[in-house]
């Protein structure tokens, strides 16, 4: 005997899946379009990519990030755009300067980019955020090397390249 029930519940079931499958599917496409550019680094291992996308109504954000080590060195490379990059651009676009016997923060331009930097001297740690839009962009952050070789690292990958792949 039909059980109507049953087969309306297996049908919901049926189209949820199918919902799920389309959904993680376009996610999957909106962070990996920025795996290209989270490059190979010369004498620095990198794990695999990794990132996310979150999608609701009148708000999206996307991530993606790759990890590198260099003996006890780290580095951290990641690609935002949507709100989580607003919130990081809103404190780059102070464009204070900060000085102490612990570290510094500045922002300035580097080849035609907002460039902010944080550095702490004790431990060699620090972050970069290269202002891409109004809502895009590349940070990096570090533990173990010199803020100048981490913006030398920084400058490695294609800040051009991810802009446009952000708009």
């Amino acid at each position: 005997m039909f059980n109507r029930r049953h087969a309306i519940g297996l049908l919901t079931a049926a189209l949820l899946g199918c919902v799920l499958q389309i959904s993680a599917a376009y996610a999957d496409q909106a962070f990996q379009r920025f795996f290209p550019f989270l490059i190979d680094l010369d004498g620095w291992q990198g794990k695999k990519p990794d990132g996310i996308s979150m999608e609701m109504p009148g708000n999206t954000m996307i991530t993606a990030t790759r990890e590198y080590q260099r003996g006890p060195a780290r580095f951290h490379a990641q690609v935002l755009v949507g709100a989580a990059a607003k919130g990081a651009l809103a404190i780059a676009q102070t464009g204070m300067k900060i000085e102490t016997s612990e570290g510094r923060m500045s922002t300035s331009a580097v080849d035609g980019y907002q460039v902010t930097r944080t550095f702490n001297f004790k431990d060699k740690s620090g972050a970069i955020l290269i202002a891409l839009g109004s809502n895009s962009v590349f940070s990096v952050s570090f533990n173990g090397i010199a803020d100048d070789e981490a913006l030398g690292i920084a400058k490695k990958f294609d800040w051009k390249a991810i802009q446009a792949a952000a708009k």
